[in-house]
């Protein structure tokens, strides 16, 4: 039995990365998940590996952008497991460029994705959390929301966003015994950083007091501490899992 056994979470982005480790860490704690990704035969990895850790498992296609989408699959998670206890927001995307060169479209696609997708889920699972009058919300920020990134205006603002929305919703919700935190994860080993230069490598990690990258699964303690009673007087704050890059 664990932390979380009976409990209800919503994973976003739960294909891969972060967001599979997410919920293997919430569903090694107990809680039946309802993966989130654009399409849903992305999720049968993810959904095989819940569910031998003993807890259900349910996959669901949604473009986290689309209002119709999310509400639709807030909707099919509280008719499979009967409610909805956690949501962590966790799909992200980035397109990368200077200033100067980025396009409208590379701008609103980001926004849409980290910021639009954030507050959609968060408005479609804020009924069903009033109704039973307890609830977790766990948004998967970034140190860049913090700090900037030359090259990442879009995403900064969409991660800045992600914090201020946290933050806000954490103050309108509380009443309601609904908790809403962020986690900032600074650099975090992934395919992306495997194939970096070693030049480019050692660059980061200079920056790192801890002189190593963080993986997937401290990310997934961090959400699930952020999840259960352990943090049960703590809402509206950015809990960063940086190695010490960003204080």
């Amino acid at each position: 039995m664990g932390e979380l056994t009976g409990k209800t979470a919503i994973v976003t982005g739960a294909a891969r990365g972060i967001g599979r480790i997410i919920a293997e860490e919430l569903a090694r704690n107990g809680a039946n998940v309802a993966l989130c990704d654009l399409k849903a035969e992305w999720l049968s990895e993810t959904a095989a590996a819940v569910e031998a850790l003993g807890t259900k498992a349910i996959c669901l296609a949604v473009n986290v952008s689309s209002g119709d989408d999310v509400n639709k699959a807030v909707d099919e998670a509280v008719a499979a497991f009967g409610g909805v206890d956690i949501l962590v927001n966790n799909a992200g995307i980035t397109k990368d460029g200077l200033l100067i060169r980025m396009t409208e479209e590379d701008w609103d696609a980001v926004l849409d994705v980290n910021l639009k997708g954030t507050f959609l889920f968060t408005k479609a699972v804020a009924r069903p959390m009033m109704k039973s009058r307890q609830g977790v919300i766990v948004n998967i920020a970034s140190i860049i929301g913090l700090i900037g990134n030359a090259g990442q205006c879009n995403y900064a603002a969409s991660k800045a966003g992600v914090i201020a929305l946290t933050k806000s919703s954490a103050r309108e919700l509380a009443a309601r015994n609904i908790r809403v935190n962020a986690i900032a994860p600074g650099f975090i080993e992934s395919k992306m950083t495997e194939i970096l230069p070693e030049e480019v490598k050692q660059k980061m990690l200079d920056q790192i007091p801890m002189k190593r990258f963080g993986g997937p699964a401290d990310v997934a303690k961090a959400v699930l501490f952020l999840a259960t009673d352990a943090s049960a007087y703590i809402t509206g704050q950015v809990l960063s899992v940086n190695g010490g890059m960003f204080m």
